[in-house]
């Protein structure tokens, strides 16, 4: 079920309904009507893996329990160890296991004979990426002692299967997401109206600037030696483009649905356009998720020797390469993370004696410049992202550093798509400091001005909306 769906549509109201319909003083009977709903959203992909979600859940929910109950430390090891190996071993089955086996082939030359190894016919299931790190994150906080484990396993179940951002994020904290399980919700009018209007902010985002810029991108990348250098170059440009509206957009209508039970989700993008440096466009793009690797793997690598260089740059490759394979099973995304741990690394490099000064000083005079040239880089990285092999990568790259020219370009300008882009440009740049452009609009603006503005968004949506396109992170 898409959240730009129209049965998404129907589920949503009648959830809300019977959520608010029992009552904010009974928490257990809104908990359960949010567990079916959760259960009954992700069941509708494949009712199989539901399974796969209650599994992880009981494993995660009593491996933290017998942590806090384990009184010697080797005992509480095993049991985080052994809820480590089961995510892991999951995720590495259903979404690893063939590319590694396929290259340990190809290595040692066993794709054939008596010594070939078999692959697996498996689906990926949707959002396995995400609930399995929200999840084994749990078990690693209450092994460190940074939350204590909850004896409520239907509340457990709930954070675990919340169904806003069961699929693709963001990726919460358990002390951030699972107290609010416990908690009275109340019905709250303003909260609901922030939350719906996020959701169309979220919708904007998603069906008129990611879908339409997938057309575009799909048709080039479909076959890029026979497109020009500008071509390809627009074409990756808008494929940044695409990816931002399709998951910043889903994030946004994720946490507004959040807000219409009563919830509050992490923020997950910062306006990242604006970034000045590589760093500081991670800390900017898919915020949940670099936090989830800063903690649990950049951190505990550096923290033994904080002020060793090479420690902290193996540290950086290893967590941005770890960031790009998670973001699929394939080379291109290992190179990808790779790539942007060297940019990082790069940045950090200090030239000259006092160290004062790197490659990019935020203190140039240049800086203001800087913005424009990580889009440039962050396009161009996008290759990596967007082939379908390392083979498609490099006829990219070379089409467009051959400076061939571009008949078609003409054939690809959308000029309501880059009215549209600069809308959203414009918009997210002049209230960057609010959690997204129409948040607080019944502060600001009277009544029919601002229902002016809700109908020309919503008209846009069912006027200009691209071809339906499934959420771009649901294939991680």
């Amino acid at each position: 079920m898409l959240f730009n769906s129209f049965s998404f549509g129907l589920f949503l109201p009648i959830t809300l309904l019977l959520y608010w319909a029992v009552g904010f003083k009974r928490i257990k009977a809104q908990n359960l009507i949010l567990l079916a709903a959760s259960y009954f959203f992700y069941g509708l992909w494949d009712w199989r893996f539901l399974f796969l979600i209650v599994a992880s859940s009981l494993v995660d929910y009593f491996a933290a329990l017998a942590i806090k109950g384990s009184e010697s430390f080797s005992r509480k090891k095993i049991f985080l160890y052994s809820s480590i190996i089961w995510n892991l071993g999951v995720l590495f089955l259903f979404k690893y296991y063939n590319f590694f086996i396929d290259e340990f082939a190809l290595l040692f030359n066993m794709q054939q004979g008596e010594y070939a190894f078999s692959t697996l016919n498996l689906i990926l299931p949707v959002g396995l990426s995400f609930y399995t790190f929200q999840t084994m994150s749990y078990t690693i906080d209450v092994y460190k002692n940074r939350v204590t484990p909850t004896n409520n396993l239907l509340n457990f179940l709930c954070f675990v299967g919340f169904f806003p951002q069961l699929v693709a994020g963001p990726i919460e904290k358990a002390s951030d997401l699972l107290p609010q399980f416990s908690k009275k919700r109340s019905f709250d009018i303003d909260q609901v109206k922030e939350g719906l209007r996020q959701i169309l902010w979220g919708l904007f985002k998603k069906m008129v600037i990611a879908d339409n810029a997938a057309y575009v991108v799909n048709m080039v990348y479909a076959s890029p030696e026979d497109y020009g250098s500008f071509s390809l170059l627009y074409a990756s440009i808008l494929f940044f483009f695409q990816i931002y509206g399709d998951f910043s957009g889903y994030s946004d209508i994720a946490i507004g649905t959040a807000k219409l039970f009563g919830f509050k989700l992490s923020k997950n993008f910062n306006v990242p356009y604006l970034a000045k440096s590589v760093t500081e466009f991670w800390q900017r793009w898919h915020i949940t998720l670099t936090r989830w690797f800063t903690d649990y793997v950049y951190f505990p690598i550096i923290q033994k020797n904080l002020r060793s260089n090479t420690r902290r740059n193996i540290a950086v490759y290893l967590t941005m390469g770890l960031i790009g394979l998670w973001h699929g099973a394939d080379w291109t995304f290992v190179i990808f993370g790779l790539f942007q741990g060297f940019l990082i690394v790069l940045e950090r490099t200090p030239l000259t004696k006092d160290r004062k000064s790197s490659l990019f000083h935020k203190s140039s005079k240049l800086s203001f410049l800087l913005p424009l040239f990580f889009v440039l880089i962050a396009s161009l990285s996008s290759v990596l992202f967007r082939s379908q092999n390392i083979d498609d990568a490099w006829v990219v790259v070379q089409r467009i550093l051959s400076f061939i020219p571009s008949t078609q370009i003409s054939q690809l300008i959308n000029k309501y798509f880059l009215i549209f882009t600069a809308l959203m440009l414009t918009s997210e740049i002049l209230t960057r400091r609010k959690d997204f452009p129409l948040s607080q609009l019944e502060k600001h603006i009277r009544r029919p001005l601002r229902w002016i503005i809700y109908y020309i968004f919503i008209f846009i949506i069912f006027q200009y909306a691209g071809f339906q396109e499934d959420f771009i992170y649901f294939q991680f």
